[in-house]
């Protein structure tokens, strides 16, 4: 990332839709194959609400056959990242996930939000802000300041090794 010197005065209004801000928290549910509530990051604006939503229905589309059954894109992609799900038969796995499905939409549209009209530092060490780029059609997020490069280096690290 090529950090600019004047980067340390940038705001970010929490409306902007160019960028998803998080916090680094907890969701009320337990999450065992949902890859949004497996995650740490908890969306703050409704734009990223918003994009998480999207995202999250748009790999739920994908449809993939597994063992004689139709799964979805979460439940594929969950099974590549965490092997222990291998172990349970796949009728089960399809059930876990549509409740898991339902949990964190209910938590993501309970979250309390912030405040659209307000704005927070780009340089800041409280909040998570990925840059919304486009790239051949697709929404790329990429990490706009040091602290959520890092965070994201950090869980790269961890899927690598709970993938192994």
């Amino acid at each position: 990332m090529n950090k600019k010197k004047e980067d340390k005065d940038v705001e970010i209004k929490f409306s902007d839709i160019n960028y998803s801000i998080y916090k680094i928290g907890s969701w009320n549910n337990s999450y065992k194959i949902n890859l949004i509530g497996k995650s740490n990051e908890i969306p703050v604006t409704k734009s990223t609400v918003d994009h998480v939503l999207l995202s999250m229905n748009e790999i739920r589309k994908s449809n993939f056959e597994v063992d004689g059954e139709n799964i979805n894109g979460i439940l594929a992609l969950s099974t590549q990242l965490n092997s222990e799900l291998k172990e349970t038969p796949i009728k089960e796995l399809i059930a876990i996930e549509n409740d898991e499905y339902k949990n964190i939409v209910d938590e993501i549209n309970e979250l309390k939000l912030e405040t659209p009209e307000k704005s927070v530092k780009l340089d800041n060490d409280q909040y998570l802000i990925y840059k919304l780029e486009k790239e051949h059609h697709i929404t790329i997020a990429k990490p706009a300041n040091k602290f959520t490069e890092n965070y994201h280096v950090e869980e790269i690290e961890k899927l690598k090794k709970s993938s192994s």
